[in-house]
């Protein structure tokens, strides 16, 4: 988020004024140096009283029993379904604050020039990309698919978790992406670059579809003006089960915490309606709260507006998130041999289900 401090000390402020008896002392701290300062700080005897993290970090310090649980009865302001992606063994241990949904960002003279029509699947996808090759030189999209937990997320929207990485719906997804891939219909690129360079490509005009967060639109704009004029958004691609994948930053309190209470006290606040539309309009993030989602900002836009277009259809997507992507145990490890896997099939080297079969078997050691 841009510089948020402003909006930040007023919250505190407000909070303060309507419960003088609690001081709240807030500490930005570095990112890359937040999983690292905050385990050290959970499992001591003063750790901070509320924190926030992504949920991969607070299901390893729920893993831990290093987090307060959280009663049911304060989640009746969020949406109920990304409520439940938070939940560890049936049980809560943190409180959203904050989502991100990627949406599909596409050049519409591009797609206009091919004849081809706006994929809603993968399967789509795959269908119009020799299409759109051979009428404009540009590929359908990089997909990204060895970056942190990608091609996981993908594989998610197919029913396929690490537990079963070697099932057939599994190795249906992998082989899809090999066909591409063998077809040279996403580029060679694909299994070693990121978002970052996938977003150059787009800017060049060398594919045609990218998959991001709202944000990314405001990049285009200033740094490839022409594209930007022939830029559009439609919903993010989804595959069998038709749900989308979406981030989250959430609140968590440790159990070590001296001041329970006044903590889940300021975390509600701060993702009551009012507040989380404040935010809202200052960023380009979606809110977690059910009611402020159904304010006008997130269901009503300009049609001259594409940022605003963005975010409507984003923020109507986090109604079909589930079954939402669960990070495991060892995620980070996980993630490294699953990408070290899809580059394996991807150049060929052993058919997908010797290759899976063995990636199965050091995901379960990962878990022993």
């Amino acid at each position: 988020m841009n510089d948020f401090a402003p909006y930040m000390n007023k919250v505190i402020k407000d909070f303060e004024t309507q419960n003088p008896e609690i001081k709240i002392k807030w500490v930005d701290v570095p990112f890359s140096e937040g999983e690292k300062r905050t385990l050290a700080s959970v499992l001591s005897d003063n750790p901070p009283d509320l924190i926030n993290l992504n949920p991969d970090f607070s299901a390893l310090l729920a893993q831990r029993g290093a987090l307060y649980e959280i009663q049911p009865e304060y989640t009746q302001q969020f949406n109920k379904s990304i409520i439940n992606s938070l939940k560890y063994n049936g049980k809560l241990y943190s409180l959203p604050w904050y989502a991100t949904s990627a949406v599909t960002i596409y050049n519409k003279d591009l797609l206009s020039k091919s004849g081809a029509e706006i994929p809603v699947t993968y399967e789509d996808l795959a269908q119009i990309a020799p299409q759109i090759k051979q009428k404009t030189g540009a590929y359908v999209l990089l997909p990204n698919i060895t970056e942190n937990d990608t091609m996981l997320r993908i594989l998610n929207k197919y029913g396929v978790t690490s537990s079963d990485i070697n099932s057939e719906n599994s190795i249906y997804v992998f082989d899809f992406f090999k066909n591409l891939y063998e077809k040279d219909l996403i580029p060679k690129e694909s299994i070693t670059q990121t978002h970052r360079e996938a977003l150059e490509k787009y800017m060049a005009e060398k594919i045609v579809f990218f998959q991001a967060g709202a944000n990314f639109l405001t990049m285009i704009k200033e740094n490839a003006p022409s594209t930007y004029k022939n830029t559009d958004v439609a919903p993010q691609i989804v595959g069998k089960f038709g749900q989308n994948d979406f981030s989250l930053m959430n609140f968590v309190i440790p159990t070590r915490a001296k001041h329970k209470d006044e903590a889940l006290k300021f975390a509600l606040f701060l993702t009551n309606s009012e507040n989380q539309l404040e935010m809202a309009k200052l960023t380009n993030i979606l809110a977690v709260n059910q009611k402020t989602l159904e304010d006008d900002f997130y269901t009503k836009y300009d049609k001259t507006d594409l940022s605003a277009k963005a975010r409507v259809i984003s923020a109507k997507q986090l109604n079909k998130i589930e079954p939402v992507f669960t990070p495991a145990r060892n995620q980070k490890e996980i993630n490294t041999i699953t990408n070290t896997a899809v580059q394996q099939i991807l150049l060929n080297k052993n058919s997908t289900k010797n290759i899976l079969d063995d990636l199965q078997n050091r995901i379960n050691a990962l878990g022993e």
